[in-house]
């Protein structure tokens, strides 16, 4: 029998052409507001053996796999002992693999030992996707993030220490005309706090679901335009203190792509950023923009 993947299946932008293994179904969180994945699955992790066959099966078919990314929301919630054995099975299965990748919850990095992150990252993880999305705990509160400020920047550190490369993910326009500023620059701070990797900043998007959202974030809440999600995200990168990170705001969803090195670019990223400003007409198009 061969492999069938639980559908839908998520992976980033990055992982385009990485063999993709389900090691759990869903997600263990699942309740973030923003967020339109995974709803229509129950949150599982996958047996053993299903893994590792699903393993066997693709090496059979194709050896020169160079990427894995492990599915679905958070394969850290495998157990550890499962997890290092999925991983030995990857690198023995697949002799070009360069690197095994996954997504990762805050309760993930809070769940495992730094012991356990450690021996994770020794058997071939080398990286996690996390979502942030703010650093405003009282946003983070009202999304339903399941984890304050204090709580990420404990997680990452823990990951950083057992030497896994983090890529982080935050959210433009998710707090609204209101709290828009706020929400930058205490994005911002916490970034700085974490110092990842590779930052990634999208734009939310919510199609049907914008009503729900609104009702969700409180009476007179209100969606930003092209341009103030522009001046969020100057905000935003003015405050950024991080030493070694690659900036994107390549995603689909976004109005204006950049990309640069951080410190370094960060002059460049904001003239970009204040030359869209002064022409919007240089933007992305509404119906151009996607999830």
């Amino acid at each position: 029998m061969g492999m069938k993947y639980d559908e839908p299946v998520f992976r980033p932008p990055s992982e385009a052409y990485s063999l993709i293994i389900q090691s759990t179904l869903g997600c263990s969180a699942n309740t973030c507001k923003f967020c339109l994945m995974y709803k229509s699955k129950k949150f599982r992790v996958r047996p053993l053996g299903e893994v590792i066959r699903d393993l066997e099966w693709c090496a059979k078919r194709e050896q020169g796999v160079q990427r894995i990314f492990l599915a679905d929301g958070d394969a850290l919630a495998t157990p550890t002992e499962d997890l290092l054995k999925i991983l030995k099975a990857c690198y023995e299965l697949f002799p070009r693999l360069e690197r095994v990748t996954s997504y990762a919850n805050p309760g993930n990095l809070l769940e495992k030992s730094e012991a356990e992150l450690k021996a994770i990252r020794q058997a071939g993880l080398t990286m996690i996707y996390y979502g942030i999305e703010s650093g405003d705990d009282d946003l983070l509160q009202r999304i339903k993030k399941q984890a304050t400020s204090a709580e990420m920047i404990e997680g990452c550190a823990k990951a950083h220490k057992a030497g896994l490369d983090i890529s982080v993910t935050v959210l433009l326009g998710l707090a609204g005309r209101a709290g828009s500023e706020k929400h930058a620059k205490l994005t911002a701070e916490i970034l700085s706090r974490i110092q990842p990797k590779y930052i990634s900043a999208l734009t939310l998007m919510l199609g049907p679901f914008e009503k729900n959202y609104a009702q969700a974030l409180g009476a007179g809440f209100e969606f930003l335009d092209k341009l103030e999600v522009l001046k969020e995200l100057s905000w935003m990168v003015s405050g950024l203190e991080v030493k070694d990170s690659v900036f994107r705001s390549n995603h689909a969803s976004n109005y204006l792509p950049l990309k640069g090195d951080l410190p370094k670019d960060k002059k460049k990223l904001l003239e970009t950023i204040a030359y869209g400003l002064r022409h919007p007409e240089i933007l992305k198009p509404e119906e151009f923009r996607a999830l």
